[in-house]
């Protein structure tokens, strides 16, 4: 249950000629009256014998009761209220209570026998309009402070009395919601999502990983936008508004929305404090592979989960609102059997990724480079070790989302708990399907080891991780781990302390199979190529496993790079 309070109007014949009427895109059916202060008013929706106009002077009569000269301009209060996305459709009588319910929360007629005036108005089978005269019945002004909280808190209580989905409460920060209008002009044009959705999506993913209001623009109209900046009478830049090429109304022009009316955050201000945080190490556009830029990224991404984990709230929101952007450069640069699942993360993330804690500029600069290079090092392939390190961002960034909603869930952020929980869900299909081809080369090297050197790495399991050891032996993913740390000690490692070290960073109960998990932190941390094959092609080149720095020296940049940034 969802419910908006709208700007405080002086047109009371106005707004009802609105409700009643058609609707700007003809999406109004069947208009009619369902509740009312007293349960008589005049329905002109149903009732032959009744007009707007009676209506109207019924609702401000008591606009009569104050002097001339002291009537309140703005007079007109008007809320709407909607069901939730797969609610069942409640019938005009469970509708009339909760319009009684909601108006004695906001405090419009609290039932003390001389509340305002008011009715209600269904024109659709989701929603309904609240219309009110902000004057009691005995002259003073009704006590509707905070309306907007009151009515929130109140369907909360509703939801559980009717058995509906629980919304989960907002805070504020949550980008506007489509009109009624734009969404029935959506399923008139046979979209499936509405304009302003399609252009904060589409203006989100182009923001990922710029470095400059230059570069924001031209991606901007790459993307096939209408773009209109509005200028200073010095030059000066001052916002923008997009538009998509079809989107017209019903003049032809086209309907341009501004940045900060698709989400707080892509307001030009705003995107320009990115810009201005923007790291200072160049991009290799040219050498830069997504293999190289992926594995850059999960170190990224990684240290990220330590911050939100351990650092202070501002530490935090900045980490998350970067997160945002390293999933939109994700899911824009992913292969084709993954990009479904990693946009629909990236979309249900940016939800978490603002909250009124304020981000604290520059500790954010490693995960905006790492969307910087995913960006310009351009699209993967679903194979190889571009598809084995895509696994194992996508693997890391999969606990970055379930961090972030424990985060949230602690600072009583629930929208934004829910948001980043929707986004580990898609993260964790998008890794299935990322990582089936590896593992499966992975697994089938373990189960081919000589059975002495199975027991060795399974002794070495029970020595680092003794209280997990027999849950990992029992997966299905432990020829895999298997083989890892055989070809980490190949290399140079010691598989316990590997293990000790993967373990140590952050827990895994939180996992489908730790495993998988272990395989890709201990690839990481060993700085073994993320694809077996290219593993097994540079045995067969260069004689020996490929010698990544020491695992001492891996761990001591990460607490230092750790240690600076807090």
């Amino acid at each position: 249950m969802i419910p908006s309070i709208h700007k405080q109007g002086g047109d009371t014949a106005g707004l009802i000629a609105y409700l009643f009427g058609a609707g700007r895109s003809e999406e109004h059916i069947d208009p009619h009256l369902v509740a009312s202060f007293d349960g008589l008013a005049p329905d002109p929706g149903r009732d032959p014998g009744a007009t707007e106009a009676d209506l109207q002077q019924l609702l401000d009569e008591p606009l009569h009761l104050l002097p001339a000269g002291t009537r309140p301009d703005k007079h007109v209060w008007h809320a709407s209220v909607r069901a939730a996305p797969g609610d069942r459709t409640l019938t005009d009588a469970e509708w009339a209570d909760i319009a009684h319910q909601i108006i004695a929360a906001t405090g419009i007629d609290p039932g003390d026998g001389a509340g305002c005036r008011w009715a209600a108005i269904r024109h659709a089978d989701d929603h309904i309009h609240l219309i009110a005269t902000l004057v009691r019945e005995d002259g003073r002004k009704p006590d509707h402070h905070r309306s907007g909280k009151r009515a929130q808190a109140e369907c909360r209580r509703i939801e559980a009395d009717y058995d509906l989905h629980r919304v989960a409460p907002g805070d504020g920060t949550a980008a506007k919601r489509p009109t009624s209008a734009e969404q029935h002009k959506a399923k008139r044009r046979g979209r499936d999502r509405t304009a302003r959705e399609e252009l904060r999506e589409t203006v989100r993913r182009a923001a990922a990983g710029t470095g400059s209001e230059t570069e924001f623009f031209d991606r901007l109209v790459a993307a096939g936008l209408l773009v209109k900046l509005r200028t200073a009478p010095s030059g000066d830049t001052l916002g923008y508004t997009v538009a998509l090429p079809d989107d017209r109304n019903k003049d032809g022009a086209p309907v341009h929305y501004s940045g900060s009316k698709l989400a707080p955050d892509l307001s030009l201000p705003r995107l320009r404090e990115r810009w201005t945080e923007a790291p200072t190490r160049p991009t290799p556009v040219q050498a830069s592979r997504p293999a190289s830029a992926r594995r850059h990224a999960t170190g990224a991404v990684w240290q990220a989960v330590l911050l939100i984990d351990h650092g202070d709230d501002g530490t935090v929101a900045a980490q998350l609102a970067a997160a945002g952007e390293v999933l939109d450069a994700l899911a824009k640069t992913s292969a084709a059997h993954t990009r479904t699942q990693l946009r629909q993360a990236a979309t249900a993330f940016e939800r978490a990724a603002r909250s009124h804690v304020r981000a604290e500029r520059g500790q954010d600069q490693a995960l905006r480079q790492a969307a910087r290079d995913l960006v310009h090092s351009g699209p993967a392939l679903g194979r190889g070790e571009d598809g084995a390190t895509g696994a194992m961002l996508i693997d890391m960034a999969f606990f970055l989302a379930v961090t972030a909603s424990a985060w949230h869930a602690k600072k009583n952020h629930a929208q934004q708990a829910v948001a980043a929980l929707q986004a580990a869900d898609h993260l964790r299909a998008a890794y299935e399907a990322a990582a089936a081809q590896p593992m499966a080369l992975l697994q089938q090297r373990g189960r081919l080891m000589s059975r002495p050197l199975q027991h060795q790495q399974a002794a070495a399991l029970r020595h680092a991780v003794p209280d997990l050891a027999e849950q990992i032996l029992a997966e299905p993913g432990w020829p895999a781990l298997a083989a890892t740390l055989a070809e980490a000690q190949a290399a140079g490692h010691s598989p316990v302390g590997l293990l000790t070290e993967a373990t140590q960073r952050r827990e895994l109960a939180s996992a489908a199979s730790i495993s998988d998990v272990l395989v890709w932190r201990l690839r990481h941390l060993a700085q073994l190529p993320g694809d077996p094959v290219t593993a097994s092609s540079q045995i067969a080149r260069t004689g020996r496993a490929p010698v990544p720095p020491s695992t001492t020296q891996t761990a001591s940049k990460v607490t230092s790079d750790n240690t600076r940034r807090r």
